[in-house]
Formats: structure tokens, C-alpha cells, sequence
């Protein structure tokens, strides 16, 4: 095919989802370097392309009206896109890609009969060394983009460093060896680990290893992770733990995820922001499983898991609680099993 004149990516939400799309933006940019890449997403999560220097353009959805979408698919329309590759595929998605008269447009194809059978059935027709970003690469194929091994990235500011050296500071985080951060939070509840064993991991890690503990997490979870903290400083008798939910905006949380030296986290966009910060990432997963394409990619990782629970996955992207009301996938993780993973990324 000719070089394309412009390429439209659409991929609205959510935060994970959003950072995996970045290998592709960037290999888009390699294979057609003079080419036009614009990029549609929902406002709150702008910051992941916001200093992305592989996108001409960045389209924002803050409402999700129609009103909103008439205007945006109007813009489409116009602009006359020789590529339109919609990542999403779902009823925004379709509604903004129907008519914009692109040359070729690209559908993701998500899995979805395979995805069902799995999680309903146990039907294992799903590669667990297929990942999502994979996914995104057969999307493009036809045109030659393959991927170049450098994983996901987030462009950060010098402004959104400066910000969080007077946090890093006032810390004294090097005399802390090593700084682990915890992500204890999901949006779903069966993809968390329990606050009580982040807590005692948390102890044991100050204890043993003279750690300095950051708990990441965003406005919501604020009160959820300051328990964490404050029974970590409780009980270990210091200040080791320091709560920063809610504190900081992407971009810096991206920029404090540097001073860590690992990474625990549940399944979870911030696993993900931490494998685009090129983190050692020690991953905990409950309801979900490797199988269904989002374990962290391109970094140095291991998960954790009940390998052994029968009923998962039971969703693919969490529930609200546990259908069997035993928890198991989580309740048989236990403390000295992360701990170990822990020191196997400190000591490598």
C-alpha cells in the first residue's frame, strides 16, 4: 500500500488499556514517520499521551454525550483518515468510526466468543503468553508495523519531576534500601489482595529490609490506603510508610514510581503505569489470570497466584465480590508468598 497521509487510533478507556496501546503508537511511528497519528481518548486518562512526541494530534471525550460524539465524528469525517484502527470496539467506538469514509479501518479482535467460554466454562482456548499488545499488533499487520521490543512508555515532564522532589526530599529516601511501592487498590474487588496482608508485608519489609514503603493510589482510595499506612507505621513503630493516594497527578506518580525499586501491585492500571516506568513488578492477581492478556509486559515481573482455584478466571475484569463467597483466588495467597517473590526482584 502507499504511505498513508493520516491515521486515526482509537481507544477511549481505561488507564491500562491505554498504556498498552502506547507500543503501537510508537512502532506506527517508525514504519510512516511523516505520516499524520492522532489518537482518541477519554479526558481522565489524556496525561498518557499528553508529551507522547509519536502523536500529531490528541482527541478528548470529557462528557460521552452524544452531542459530544456528533461533534468528534464530525471531525472524523472531515479530516478523511486513510487508516482508522479502532482498539475499543464497543458502542462509542463503533459510533464514532460509522461513516468517517477512511480508506482502511481496523477492528481489534478482542477474543470475545473464546473470552466467554473461558471465563463462564473453563474452556481453555486462550494462550497465556498472548498478550494484549499482541492483540494490537495483528490489528496492524496488513501494513507492515511490527513491534520493536521497548515495551509500554509515558512521556514525563522536568515540571512533574520538579514537583515531586521536595516529596522525595523531605523522605530522605536514600537512606531507605530499597523503596517498594504498593498499589493495594483495583477498581474490583476480587482483584484485591487483602489490606491486612499488604499491612503485615509491609511490616516485614521494614523490619527486615529497613524499607521505605510507598502506597500509590488514586482520589478515591484514599481512605483505603491511608489504613494500610497507618497500620504499617503502627505497628513497625516508624514512619516508614507514606501514603500517596490522591496526592499526586499521573504524571507524578509515574515520576515517584522511579524511586521504587519494585513494585507490588494487584492487577490493576497502575501495574501497568509501573511496566511503562520499566519497573521490576511483583503482580498479584485473584479473579483474573494471566490467559486473558494483561499481565504486565515488556518489564521484569512475576505473578502471584492460586494457581490451583477452580472457579477462575470469573470475570475478566473483577467483580464486586466473590461468587462463591470464599475468595479463595485471594484468601490463598499468602504473605510469605509475595515476600518471596519480593526478594527474588531485590536480589536479581
Amino acid at each position: 500500500m502507499l504511505t498513508p497521509q493520516k491515521i486515526l487510533i482509537i481507544r477511549l478507556s481505561s488507564l491500562g488499556d491505554i498504556l498498552l496501546t502506547t507500543p503501537i503508537v510508537r512502532c506506527l511511528r517508525k514504519k510512516f514517520p511523516h505520516t499524520q497519528i492522532d489518537f482518541v481518548l477519554k479526558s481522565e486518562y489524556a496525561d498518557v499521551y499528553r508529551f507522547n512526541q509519536h502523536l500529531n494530534n490528541l482527541y478528548e471525550i470529557k462528557s460521552g454525550k452524544r452531542d459530544e460524539l456528533n461533534l468528534l465524528r464530525k471531525k472524523i469525517r472531515q479530516a478523511r483518515y486513510d487508516i482508522l484502527i479502532d482498539l475499543q470496539n464497543n458502542f462509542r467506538s463503533r459510533y464514532l468510526r460509522l461513516f468517517s469514509f477512511s480508506r482502511y479501518t481496523r477492528i481489534i479482535n478482542k477474543r470475545i466468543f473464546r473470552r466467554f467460554l473461558f471465563v463462564k466454562f473453563g474452556f481453555k482456548l486462550l494462550s497465556e503468553n498472548q498478550h494484549v499488545v499482541d492483540r494490537y499488533f495483528e490489528t496492524v499487520k496488513k501494513f507492515g508495523v511490527v513491534y520493536d521490543g521497548q515495551g509500554l512508555e509515558i512521556g514525563i515532564p522536568n515540571e512533574s519531576k520538579e514537583i515531586i522532589k521536595p516529596i522525595a526530599d523531605s523522605k530522605k529516601l536514600s537512606l531507605h534500601d530499597p523503596i517498594v511501592g504498593f498499589a493495594p487498590s483495583a477498581k474490583h474487588f476480587t482483584k484485591r489482595w487483602m489490606q491486612d496482608r499488604f499491612v503485615h508485608l509491609g511490616i516485614d519489609l521494614a523490619k527486615k529490609n529497613n524499607s521505605k514503603i510507598f502506597i500509590f493510589g488514586s482520589r478515591d482510595e484514599v481512605e483505603y490506603c491511608k489504613d494500610i499506612v497507618q497500620m504499617i507505621n503502627y505497628k513497625s513503630g516508624s514512619n516508614v510508610a507514606e501514603n500517596l493516594a490522591g496526592k499526586t497527578n499521573l504524571l507524578e506518580t509515574a515520576a515517584l514510581l522511579d524511586y521504587c525499586s519494585v513494585i507490588v501491585s494487584n492487577d490493576s492500571g497502575l501495574m501497568h503505569l509501573a511496566a511503562a516506568r520499566k519497573k521490576k513488578i511483583v503482580a498479584i492477581f485473584g479473579s483474573t489470570v494471566k490467559e486473558l492478556g494483561f499481565f504486565p509486559y515488556g518489564t521484569e515481573n512475576t505473578i502471584v497466584e492460586a494457581k490451583n482455584i477452580s472457579c477462575r478466571p470469573c470475570s475478566h475484569i473483577g467483580r464486586a465480590e466473590c461468587p462463591k463467597k470464599h475468595f479463595n483466588c485471594m484468601n490463598q495467597i499468602s504473605i510469605e508468598d509475595v515476600a518471596a517473590s519480593i526478594k527474588m526482584m531485590l536480589t536479581k
